[in-house]
């Protein structure tokens, strides 16, 4: 059999395969390996007088179609599910979807020839016409608009903007940051304890007139009880501490 290739036509080896299903009019899913497998090694005999350089990947493909006809001449294997395997399923598979991309290709092929014969006029309006505005005739724009009216806009004005505040919210206080410092605390309890020999833990908290000030006081009672200026006691559990100082003079 004389068949004679022009290697530019194709691709590559599934390239030629699809062009050999296609001339010899067979089913990708029934290939006649042995009959296609001949075809194509004519094919590669051709070309290794024509190019050399590009043989490689047509070379894999040809033993590729060498080793599935000869596993079609053995017995054939079954799978796990008891079906007989098909050696030229990968191969069919491979096929599928190299013809899946090729007409894909040929459709972007298409979109891009019609894209080309799509032309865009660039604007050649005159810059007096493109400037141009409508005048505005303020007199019959506003021959309808009373004072009544405005007063009314004015008024729906007014009422979305307090519809935009918060009834809760808008009367919280500014917050601001309380300054308490644990030196400070310290020397008040120096002083306060220099001229109070006995005096109540409870009643020294009540003294203060902030929920920062109660802690504060407090780290600084246990900064003067770890440094020996006081000393507390506590008779029964939940009783009130008392603070003895030992700085108070007689």
């Amino acid at each position: 059999m004389d068949l004679n290739f022009k290697l530019q036509v194709f691709e590559g080896p599934l390239d030629l395969l699809l062009h050999l299903l296609e001339k010899n009019k067979v089913s990708i899913y029934d290939i006649p390996i042995v009959e296609i497998t001949n075809q194509y090694m004519e094919y590669i005999r051709e070309m290794q007088r024509q190019d050399l350089n590009v043989m490689s990947e047509f070379l894999v493909m040809a033993a590729t179609l060498l080793d599935i006809k000869s596993r079609m001449l053995l017995p054939a294997t079954e799978t796990e599910e008891g079906e007989e395997e098909d050696p030229r399923a990968e191969l069919v598979q491979q096929l599928l979807e190299y013809k899946m991309y090729k007409c894909i290709s040929y459709e972007l092929r298409d979109r891009q020839m019609d894209a080309e014969k799509v032309f865009y006029k660039a604007p050649s309006l005159p810059e007096e016409v493109v400037a141009y505005q409508q005048p505005v005739n303020v007199e019959e724009l506003m021959e309808d608009v009373t004072l009544k009216k405005l007063n009314d806009i004015f008024q729906s004005v007014l009422r979305r903007q307090e519809n935009k505040i918060d009834p809760i919210r808008s009367k919280f206080g500014r917050i601001e940051k309380e300054e308490v410092s644990l030196e400070d605390r310290m020397t008040y309890l120096t002083d306060y304890a220099s001229s109070h020999r006995t005096f109540s833990f409870r009643q020294l908290l009540e003294k203060q007139s902030s929920k920062t000030e109660v802690i504060v006081t407090f780290l600084a009672v246990l900064e003067l009880i770890k440094a020996g200026t006081i000393v507390i006691s506590q008779e029964h559990i939940f009783d009130d501490i008392q603070i003895t100082s030992k700085l108070a003079v007689s």
